[in-house]
């Protein structure tokens, strides 16, 4: 049986959702609720491509060696 980690890419954590446009209330609040989600968003992408990368490498070299 294959190690699907390996065949499809790693686990990778599930992205923020977006806020319900209700959400907003439109007062200019400091910060607004999709800034707060833009800066999730952010980090989350950097988070993946941090656990991309290392799977890459574990794939390149297995032995770690």
């Amino acid at each position: 049986m294959s190690d699907p980690e390996h065949d499809d890419g790693p686990r990778l954590p599930p992205p923020p959702q977006p806020p319900d446009p209700s959400e907003c209330c439109n007062s200019g609040c400091e910060p607004c609720v999709f800034e707060l989600y833009e800066d999730a968003l952010e980090r989350w992408e950097a988070r993946v491509e941090r656990i991309r990368e290392q799977w890459r490498r574990q794939r390149e070299d297995p032995g770690g060696g």
